[in-house]
Order: structure tokens, then C-alpha cells, then sequence
């Protein structure tokens, strides 16, 4: 009979700790949906500071596209693409103030960026560093499906 008690206490001993450990599991993945989707079926609201940041990177990606396509830039230029970019990414991050729903979805596109950021860097060796600039293209593409931003054009993507 004793050991029903004692058992009982270990429990509700090593309940908080699983109940924390999951909760850090939780936030260490974030909130950020894998999958974008659309607010009931329209674009997310934009602000100023997010418009203006996609507005620099879909410009500085237009602009590698295709030199990078053609295999023409340089492991320099490759870098200084990779620190503009991620420059403007911390600029969305430290300044766009979105609802947390709005939030949770661009979370998405920053992750596809940061992807594609770290791949035209050289961080993935098992990929071509213009396979970067493409992922790059085309989370910015798909910023430009989900979210509201007037007079926005797609980057055309290579065939």
C-alpha cells in the first residue's frame, strides 16, 4: 500500500518537468505553421517596414537571377548577395509589426529564405549555390501570393 503514495508522488513530481521539457520542445520549433495558407481565403496584411524589406530582396534577387543561372557570380558576389540578403531579412524580422497570425505565416516565407540564403552562402555543400538564388526567388514569390502588397510582380524564374 505504500507504494501506491510514493508512486503517486513521483508523478506529480515528474509531471512539471515533462510538461516543461515539452513546452521548451514547443517553442524551441517556434510557432510558424509548415504550410502557408491564406486569411480565410485572402492575402495577409503587410506593413510598411515588411513591404519595403521584400521590396530590397525580390530587387536584389532580380538582379542575381541570372548571372547566377547563367553560372557567372562569383564565390564574392555570392557572399555579398548572402549578407545583403540577410541584412534585409533581420531588418523584417527587428521591424515588421504584423498579427500574430500574419506573423506565423511569414515565418514561413523567412524560413524558405533563410534556406535559400544559407544554400547560395555555401552553407550546403550537397547544393549548387544558384539553387540558393532560386529558393530565394521563390519564397519571394510566394510572399507575393499570400501577402498584400500593392504593384507587386513576381521574379520571373528561370525555365
Amino acid at each position: 500500500m505504500k507504494s501506491i503514495p510514493l508512486l503517486l508522488a513521483a508523478i506529480s513530481l515528474a509531471f512539471p518537468l515533462t510538461t516543461l521539457a515539452a513546452e521548451s520542445g514547443h517553442d524551441h520549433h517556434g510557432a510558424a505553421p509548415h504550410k502557408i495558407e491564406l486569411n480565410a481565403g485572402k492575402k495577409w496584411q503587410s506593413d510598411a517596414s515588411l513591404r519595403k524589406g521584400m521590396s530590397a530582396i525580390k530587387e536584389q534577387v532580380s538582379v542575381a537571377l541570372p548571372a547566377a543561372h547563367e553560372g557567372k557570380l562569383t564565390p564574392e558576389q555570392y557572399a555579398k548577395l548572402g549578407r545583403d540578403l540577410n541584412d534585409q531579412v533581420a531588418y523584417i524580422v527587428q521591424n515588421c509589426k504584423l498579427d500574430p497570425k500574419a506573423d506565423a505565416q511569414l515565418h514561413v516565407i523567412i524560413g524558405d529564405l533563410s534556406q535559400g540564403i544559407e544554400t547560395l552562402e555555401g552553407k550546403q555543400p550537397n547544393k549548387e549555390r544558384a539553387l540558393g538564388v532560386v529558393q530565394v526567388a521563390e519564397a519571394v514569390n510566394t510572399y507575393g501570393k499570400y501577402f498584400d502588397h500593392a504593384g507587386w510582380k513576381p521574379v520571373k524564374l528561370p525555365h
